[in-house]
């Protein structure tokens, strides 16, 4: 569990390691949701339809992905990180 402080503003600041588990940076967005019991919940906001993921794994002339790469590809596709070099 992460513990943070809040800020005479009512702010929170995410811990570096907390973004990254999200897979957000700088000028990205989060989604927050209540839920019962005073809980949140946290997650990158989507920022893309999923069909920005169709064709994201065939490429011509290259080899096929490993389930790795393609957790990794799926998980941009999420975030709105597409890389379109893969």
């Amino acid at each position: 569990m992460i513990t943070l402080t809040i800020t005479s503003k009512g702010q929170v600041t995410l811990r570096r390691d907390v973004l990254e588990h999200l897979g957000v940076g700088p000028g990205e967005q989060i989604d927050v949701t209540k839920l019962p019991d005073g809980r949140i919940e946290v997650r990158a906001a989507s920022t893309g339809e999923i069909s920005s993921l169709f064709g994201m794994l065939k490429k011509k002339g290259r080899p096929p992905l490993s389930i790795d790469e393609i957790n990794e590809i799926t998980k941009q596709g999420w975030s709105g990180k597409v890389d379109e070099t893969r």
